[in-house]
C-alpha cells in the first residue's frame, strides 16, 4: 500500500486506467484503484466512494461526430 502523501503513478502498460472499488474491512471501508493506490479506512461508506471518485479521473468526453456532407450544388 502507498503512504497517503505519495504521488498516483500515472497510467501505463500495466494500468492504462484506472478501475477503483470499495471493499469492507470490519467496520471500515476503503477505496482502492487498480493502479495499486488505496484511500484512508472510513466508518462511512459514501466517504470511501467520496475518495474513489476523487481519484479516478474524469472520463474523456466522447468525440463529436464528423459535420455530415454539404449537399453538392445542383446541376454539377
Amino acid at each position: 500500500m502507498l503512504p497517503q502523501d505519495a504521488q498516483d503513478p500515472a497510467p501505463g502498460p500495466h494500468h492504462p486506467t484506472h478501475h477503483t472499488t470499495t471493499a469492507e474491512r470490519g467496520s471500515f471501508a476503503v477505496a482502492r484503484c487498480s493502479c495499486g493506490w488505496a484511500g484512508p479506512a472510513r466508518r462511512s461508506r459514501e466517504r470511501a466512494r467520496a475518495d474513489a471518485r476523487s481519484h479516478a479521473p474524469e472520463p474523456a468526453p466522447a468525440p463529436a461526430p464528423a459535420p455530415a456532407p454539404a449537399p453538392a450544388a445542383p446541376g454539377h
